[in-house]
């Protein structure tokens, strides 16, 4: 699964925080470690789920694979709709630097199981304002009910705990 999360501005909208930076977004690609039966079997394991996570920042040049799923925003414009995506590669939306950090933690969203090996790229991938903007488009609500903007989908950041961090570099 992909999923974003953004803020209602470009300094914030990242789950992460890097040296006191908050990007402008972040990606998410899920994935469920398949030596469990189902994806709701793994979420109950400590080894169940990895995200990679990259950081979205505002620049002059956007990263032209981003056009291919901000094209279908307009089908998703509002809650409860689906867009086919066939044929997507998402190694595409990687920066070129593979260097990353990881930690073991939680879902960023309720209820948040202990569950998810994080990896965190260090190089973030460039978006236009423009390209964020059409993400701040989408409606919290569904079709027929007014249009309420989604934005800040973002968990502030939690205590670090017991939790080591490791890095690649």
């Amino acid at each position: 699964q992909l999923h974003f999360h953004w803020g209602s501005s470009d300094d914030r909208g990242s789950e992460h925080v890097v040296n006191g930076v908050r990007y402008a977004g972040e990606l998410h690609l899920l994935h469920w470690n398949p030596k469990y039966s189902n994806y709701l079997d793994a979420v109950r394991r400590t080894d169940g789920v990895a995200v990679l996570a990259i950081f979205l920042q505002v620049g002059k040049t956007p990263k032209p694979e981003m056009k291919r799923i901000l094209e279908e925003i307009n089908a998703i414009k509002t809650k409860g709709k689906e867009a086919p995506f066939p044929n997507f590669d998402p190694s595409i939306l990687f920066p070129k630097s593979r260097d990353y950090w990881t930690y073991r933690g939680s879902f960023t969203t309720p209820p948040c199981h202990e569950c998810i090996t994080w990896i965190i790229l260090r190089e973030p991938i460039i978006v236009s304002s423009d390209q964020m903007a059409k993400l701040r488009s989408l409606s919290k609500n569904a079709e027929n009910e007014p249009h309420v903007p989604l934005v800040d989908n973002w968990r502030p950041t939690q205590p670090r705990y017991f939790r080591m961090v490791s890095s690649s570099f």
